[in-house]
Parts: structure tokens; C-alpha cells; sequence
């Protein structure tokens, strides 16, 4: 249990300074009038839609109302104060992963949600090495993905000098007034990632979205 605490603090480098320290702000990012109040959950993944690891199974967490607590990084400034539902992934060693879905009170809501998702998991890169000195970072654009209203996969590589790089993937897509946005982590880098499997599950969380 050790070598998986260690591990998931090496890949959310920037939980302390994204996700801690800016939550308030995140929440009023997004007006909460422009999110449906959701009674019922959107659809979710499990554990077996996302890219096998070689050496664990996935556990998978409980459907639960409201943001992550910490907030994923990348996503501090983006996500909306209601309408949220969020589900936590895990496995024995260092590699994690979270889906946070939101039903917005319009598919022109939910549009402008998801662009802001996009746009913020774009210029996370930017915005962390601004804040970790001696720190090096790189994103890349993966490209859209074809399902219901459209997908995007982003990745997003982070290191501190004397600590192991941590690689990010997030897939953000819509299907009518529901967004959702996956996060893959793990210590390593961008050229480590299952980019083409993570697609698939990118593709699997939005079709699942409404049952």
C-alpha cells in the first residue's frame, strides 16, 4: 500500500497546487443556472472499459454525487458546482483513473462545458510549470474521436527534478446535455501511454452516458 500511495502522489504532482488551492474558484467557473440539478446518474464505466494494466485488476469505486475530492488535476477551473456525478478507478500499483460526468440544462450548455473542459486541459501544461519551478512539462493533442457529439483525447506529461514523471490522459466528450471527462494517470511518460486503448475507452464512457 505504500508503493501505491507514493506512486499516485508522484503522478498528481499538482494536486497541491491545482486541485487544493484553487477549488474554490473552480466552482464558480461554470454558473450553476446553466447545469441541470441531476436526480439520476449518468452511465458509467467500469473497471473492465479501461486499458487493462499488466499487473492488477481495476477496483472500481462507487457512483457518487458531486466533484472529486481532490479535484483531478487539469480540471480545478472547469467543472460546475451541481449536475456533477464522479467515479473512482484504482489498481495495486501506481496507475488511477476518474470519470466525472455532468448533466447540463441544454445541449448548448453542455457544448460550451465541454469547450471549456478542452481549453483547460489544453493549457494545463502551461499553467503548471508556471506554478512548479524547476519543473518540466509537455501536452499533446490526440484528436477527436467519433461518438454521439463528439469526443477529445488529450495527454499531458509532468516531472520535478529527484520525483518520477507522471503522464495524464483525459478524453472529454458529449452526448446531448451530458459531458463527461475520463482521467488515466500513472507514473511514466507520453510515449508510455495506451493512447489507441484509452480511445476506446473514451468512445465506451460516452456511449454509456445515457441508458
Amino acid at each position: 500500500m505504500l508503493k501505491r500511495s507514493i506512486a499516485i502522489a508522484a503522478v498528481t504532482t499538482a494536486t497541491a497546487l491545482g486541485a487544493g488551492l484553487a477549488a474554490p474558484a473552480a466552482l464558480a467557473t461554470v454558473p450553476t443556472t446553466t447545469v441541470a440539478a441531476a436526480t439520476t446518474a449518468p452511465g458509467f464505466l467500469t473497471g473492465r472499459d479501461l486499458p487493462p494494466h499488466p499487473s492488477s485488476p481495476w477496483y472500481t469505486g462507487r457512483v457518487t454525487r458531486g466533484i472529486p475530492d481532490p479535484v483531478p488535476f487539469c480540471l480545478d477551473r472547469a467543472l460546475p458546482a451541481t449536475g456533477v456525478w464522479h467515479r473512482t478507478f484504482g489498481t495495486e500499483y501506481d496507475t488511477g483513473a476518474v470519470q466525472v460526468s455532468v448533466r447540463a440544462a441544454s445541449g448548448t450548455s453542455a457544448a460550451r462545458l465541454a469547450a471549456a473542459l478542452e481549453r483547460e486541459v489544453a493549457a494545463c501544461a502551461a499553467d503548471w510549470l508556471r506554478k512548479t519551478p524547476g519543473g518540466t512539462a509537455s501536452w499533446q493533442d490526440y484528436g477527436k474521436v467519433a461518438v454521439e457529439e463528439g469526443a477529445h483525447v488529450y495527454g499531458v506529461h509532468t516531472s520535478i527534478p529527484e520525483s518520477e514523471p507522471g503522464v495524464n490522459l483525459f478524453g472529454i466528450g458529449r452526448d446531448g446535455s451530458t459531458v463527461t471527462v475520463v482521467r488515466w494517470a500513472e507514473m511514466g511518460t507520453l510515449a508510455q501511454a495506451p493512447v489507441k486503448a484509452f480511445k476506446k475507452t473514451v468512445v465506451t464512457a460516452v456511449n454509456k452516458l445515457n441508458p
